[in-house]
């Protein structure tokens, strides 16, 4: 395991990469309590970097940062699948490439550093593994479908489509459930659902826009 990190205590380190498929104890109660840790800081580095940015901006470069895809390419790069304690169904399946394992025990992770050194080490140590994502998100307040069709276009590729696939409540309470699928540079679809339809279909770019960002280069 590559993490900067060294801990007093191996054994929380050990739970954390503890899948529940070995049984109790797992890492589902720090995965719990990573996961709003990594939240935080990160919610406190992007305030920190964009200083213009709206609480919907924040939320929406947070999720893309924070999102399953993104925290399974960090917990590859500290290479916890190698580490990672499975039960025999999730080893025969390849559990420890799969991004869902690898997310859970990288929050789980989190939460031992913050457990075992407390909250500035875990501090600390998150910051340093998104210095440089924070860094490279654009400084821009354009909305989600604008980035996202201006990536597509800057790269001579097809646009995105975007498909209503069902409205339902009442009028005053309408939800709308939106999909969003672009051809290349791979095929990649989200859906999404918001009070308008614009709503849903900026929440569906920006869930694709995080899926290109984890694209293998």
């Amino acid at each position: 395991m590559k993490l900067d990190y060294r801990f007093r205590d191996p054994a929380l380190a050990e739970l954390a990469l503890t899948h529940r498929s070995i049984g109790k104890p797992n890492n589902e109660r720090l995965e719990f309590l990573g996961d709003a840790l990594l939240g935080a800081v990160v919610a406190e580095m992007l305030y920190e970097a964009h200083p213009r940015a709206s609480e919907g901006e924040l939320s929406r470069l947070r999720a893309q940062l924070v999102n399953g895809q993104a925290l399974a390419v960090i917990a590859r790069e500290l290479e916890l699948g190698e580490e990672l304690k499975l039960g025999p169904g999730e080893l025969k399946s390849g559990g420890f490439r799969r991004d869902s394992i690898l997310a859970d025990a990288f929050e789980a992770l989190v939460a031992a550093v913050y457990l075992d050194g407390g909250f500035d080490a875990c501090r600390g140590t998150v910051r340093g593994l998104f210095e440089a994502r924070v860094a490279a998100l654009p400084q821009s307040s354009k909305d989600a479908k604008t980035r996202l069709q201006e990536w597509l276009q800057g790269r001579g590729l097809p646009l995105p489509s975007y498909e209503l696939k069902a409205s339902h409540g009442e009028d005053h309470a309408k939800v709308f459930e939106v999909v969003c699928v672009i051809a290349e540079p791979a095929t990649l679809q989200a859906e999404a659902s918001g009070p308008s339809r614009r709503a849903a279909e900026q929440d569906a770019a920006e869930s694709v826009l995080a899926q290109l960002a984890v694209l293998p280069r």
